[in-house]
C-alpha cells in the first residue's frame, strides 16, 4: 500500500517583535508544535519563531532547510522529501505570509508539481493590511516589489506606476529597504502629481504602527521619519 503523503503548510509569522499570539490564530501555535520539518528563509530568525510560539519545543528535534536568493533549483525537490514520506513539512518566512513576495513559493510550485497538498494558514500579511487601511481600490491593485535605485530610473518607475493606476484604476503597492524610506517618500512626493494620493504603512502591527493616506500635495506638508521601519508604499492616482 502507498503511504499517504504530508502536507506543506504556510506558516506565518508575525511583522516584527509582536508577541506571537497577539497577531496569529491557535491553529499555527497548534501547527508549530505537531511540525518537525521546515523549509525557512533563514534559520536563525525561523528557530528564534518557533521559540517564541513554543517555547517547550524541542529545538534539537527540528530539521530545516534554507531557501533564498542563494538557493539552487535543483535542491528544491529534497526540500519536502519528507512530505513523500508521510510527514508534514512547515514552510516559514521571514516576515508575514510565506510565498507572498517570498522565495517560499518555489517550494509551493514543487509541491503542486509532486502532487503534496498544500495548507496556508491564517496569518498577517503586510500587504493586504496595508491595502485594507489605504482606502484605495481593493479589487485592483498591484504589488511591484522594490522599485529601481537610481534615482532617474527610480522616478520613470514611479510614473509609470502612476499612469497605470489612473487608466486602470488600479492601487500600486511597492516596498524599499529600510533604510531608504524616507529618500523614497521624498521621491514620490517630488515625482508625482499633486493629486496623486499616497499609503504609507509602516511598522505594521506593531506599538509604533503609522498608517496614513494623503495627496501629495498634502504630504508636502507632514514630518514623518521612516528609517529603519518595514514600510509599505502604496500610490493611487485617483
Amino acid at each position: 500500500m502507498q503511504k499517504e503523503k504530508g502536507n506543506l503548510y504556510l506558516i506565518p509569522c508575525t511583522l516584527g517583535d509582536t508577541p506571537p499570539l497577539e497577531v496569529l490564530p491557535f491553529l499555527v501555535k497548534k501547527a508549530v508544535e505537531e511540525i518537525n520539518h521546515y523549509v525557512v528563509e533563514h534559520e536563525k530568525s525561523a528557530r528564534r519563531f518557533i521559540k517564541n510560539i513554543s517555547p517547550n519545543k524541542n529545538q534539537g528535534s527540528l530539521h530545516i532547510s534554507e531557501i533564498n536568493k542563494f538557493t539552487a533549483d535543483e535542491d528544491i525537490p529534497a526540500m519536502i522529501t519528507p512530505c513523500l514520506e508521510g510527514k508534514d513539512v512547515g514552510v516559514i518566512s521571514d516576515a508575514g505570509c510565506p510565498g507572498i513576495a517570498d522565495p517560499g513559493a518555489l517550494v509551493v510550485q514543487e509541491a503542486h508539481k509532486q502532487g503534496i497538498r498544500v495548507v496556508p494558514l491564517v496569518g498577517p500579511s503586510s500587504i493586504l493590511l496595508a491595502m485594507m487601511a489605504s482606502g484605495f481600490n481593493g479589487q485592483n491593485f498591484a504589488f511591484n516589489g522594490y522599485l529601481p535605485i537610481d534615482k532617474q530610473e527610480r522616478k520613470s518607475a514611479i510614473k509609470r506606476l502612476e499612469k497605470l493606476s489612473g487608466e486602470y484604476k488600479q492601487a500600486q503597492a511597492f516596498i524599499e529597504t529600510p533604510y531608504r524610506n524616507n529618500q523614497m517618500l521624498e521621491s514620490l512626493i517630488s515625482s508625482l502629481n499633486k493629486n496623486t494620493s499616497i499609503c504609507v504603512a509602516c511598522d505594521i502591527t506593531l506599538s509604533t504602527e503609522y498608517i496614513k493616506t494623503f495627496t501629495v500635495n498634502e504630504w508636502k506638508r507632514k514630518k514623518v521619519d521612516l528609517n529603519k521601519r518595514p514600510t509599505l508604499f502604496i500610490i493611487q492616482n485617483l
